[in-house]
């Protein structure tokens, strides 16, 4: 009975030894012997192996993949690597030089001293073209600057301010001015205007504030939600907003559709002949 546990014992530590010499090309050395502690070394360190293995291989694989990534997307020189076989090129004017072979294409490089940039890779086939280094700086600095140019996307932040409805009129103008201010940053800027002590102003007096307010910036902001009550009718709150692209059009529209009718009314008034 302890002559054939031996030899199983035996066999299973060769079997071990033989599974990771496949994978990994290297031979586990092990200490022939009927002590269980090999078997357990074996079998730990075999673990910690494929484990770490599995490891740096999903690693390894997650940044190449990013490198790809970013690579695809950075305007830079492609050098002589070009992937596909048959390439659209444009020449360093930007003039179409047709369809060329990758062959060609290295070869023209060469004789002109130029680099290759990849300028539409969905294309059919795909786009490139000729540039020198200083174009390829000069078309990263203006992609740089259009970037920059771009609104980031993100939440609109609210800001808020509350104030009596006894307030002078020096102190409202302050106000205003840093209403304004905000609403020109694309801030949402919420107004609360409470009823001032032994004050007894209908709302409708409160709500002409919020209106002396939003004079003050024509063309420029707007309500996002309209003066309600709040408080039991202790107060009234409103949100400003900046006016949107369409808002501003059609404000600067209506602005020289008055201008012109205001004009044209002038001179009827004063017999204009040429009217």
């Amino acid at each position: 009975m302890a002559a054939l546990l031996k030899r199983l014992m035996l066999q299973t530590a060769k079997t071990e030894n033989h599974c990771i010499r496949r994978c990994f090309g290297q031979p586990l050395v092990t200490e022939a012997g009927p002590t269980t502690s090999c078997l357990v070394a074996s079998a730990s360190r075999l673990s910690y192996l494929i484990h770490a293995r599995a490891c740096g291989t999903a690693e390894d694989t997650q940044e190449e993949r990013k490198k790809t990534k970013r690579n695809e997307t950075d305007f830079s020189n492609v050098g002589r690597k070009i992937k596909e076989r048959i390439i659209q090129v444009l020449d360093e004017e930007g003039n179409d030089l047709g369809n060329m072979h990758r062959a060609d294409v290295i070869r023209l490089m060469d004789e002109r001293e130029l680099r290759l940039v990849k300028r539409d890779a969905q294309a059919e086939p795909p786009r490139y073209q000729l540039m020198t280094g200083l174009q390829i700086h000069q078309e990263r600095l203006r992609l740089r600057e259009m970037e920059k140019a771009l609104p980031k996307a993100g939440p609109i932040l609210t800001k808020e301010l509350t104030f009596s409805s006894n307030i002078g009129q020096h102190d409202l103008d302050t106000k205003s001015k840093q209403i304004q201010q905000w609403i020109e940053k694309k801030y949402h800027v919420q107004i609360t205007v409470k009823k001032g002590r032994n004050a007894d102003k209908p709302e409708n007096k409160m709500e002409e504030i919020f209106n002396q307010i939003l004079q003050t910036m024509p063309g420029i902001a707007t309500f996002k939600s309209k003066p309600q009550t709040i408080k039991g009718g202790k107060a009234v709150m409103c949100v400003l907003r900046h006016l949107s692209k369409k808002e501003e059009n059609a404000h600067r529209e209506s602005q020289g559709s008055q201008k012109r009718d205001n004009k044209e009314g002038s001179n009827r008034d004063s017999g204009d002949p040429h009217l």
